[in-house]
Parts: structure tokens; C-alpha cells; sequence
């Protein structure tokens, strides 16, 4: 008979909000990077059209994924929230007219997103653990 004390617990729930607020200030620190790599003008209406696009894209894709409910995932639901991101905001750059998304911006917003969105997640699942 197969004792399962030692399998892990189900992850315990963190308010959805809580994992989207997070996001959003990951995605508005990325911007905020990239304003500080480039000396663009600073202030809270210069970061929301850098980030505008991003975040824009992070919510449709957390809304088409389930976020609520899956905010821990990290397969597939993170990795479909981060391309969604990236693929949305890259989009949104060029149709808003904030400039275009050559390949190396493409690459750079794939890497940093990618650790940010996907590490948030997988450290919310570890921290979420229940230990016996």
C-alpha cells in the first residue's frame, strides 16, 4: 500500500490580485529598465506609455489563461502569459506608434520577461508549498 504523507501538498491559494499586482510592477520595473538604458524622460506618464503596451497584453493574457485560478502555474500558463505578453506589447508598440520591435528588443523583452514572469511564478509555487 503506497503511503502518499510524503507527496507534496497542493499549493495554497494567493489572492489572484495579489499574483497580478506583482506582474504589473514586474512588467512596470522592465520598463523602467529599459527608460534607465536609454535615458529616456523619466515620470510616472512617461513609464505608463513604455510599460502601457506590456501591461496591456499581460492582462488579456492572464484574463485568456485563467489567472485566477493559475497564478502558480508555471507550464503551461506562465510560459502562454509571458509570449502572450511579449507578442501583445511588441504589437501594441508599433500599431501605438512607440516605436518598432527590432529583433534585438524582441530578444532582450523575451529574456527579461521571461525571467520575471516565470520566476515570480515558480517562487510563488515553491513559497506555496505546504511542508509536512
Amino acid at each position: 500500500m503506497r503511503s502518499d504523507r510524503h507527496a507534496p501538498a497542493p499549493a495554497r491559494p494567493l489572492p489572484a490580485v495579489l499574483a497580478l499586482a506583482a506582474d504589473v510592477l514586474l512588467v512596470s520595473v522592465f520598463a523602467a529598465l529599459g527608460q534607465g538604458q536609454h535615458d529616456t524622460a523619466a515620470g510616472l506618464p512617461r513609464l505608463l506609455q513604455t510599460a502601457g503596451p506590456f501591461l496591456v497584453g499581460l492582462i488579456v493574457m492572464t484574463i485568456l489563461t485563467g489567472g485566477h485560478r493559475t497564478w502558480a502555474r508555471t507550464w503551461p500558463h506562465g510560459v502562454l502569459v509571458w509570449l502572450g505578453t511579449v507578442g501583445i506589447g511588441m504589437a501594441l508598440r508599433v500599431l501605438w506608434g512607440l516605436g518598432g520591435a527590432p529583433l534585438s528588443f524582441v530578444i532582450v523583452t523575451l529574456l527579461v520577461l521571461g525571467v520575471f514572469l516565470l520566476g515570480r511564478r515558480a517562487l510563488a509555487r515553491v513559497l506555496t508549498r505546504r511542508r509536512p
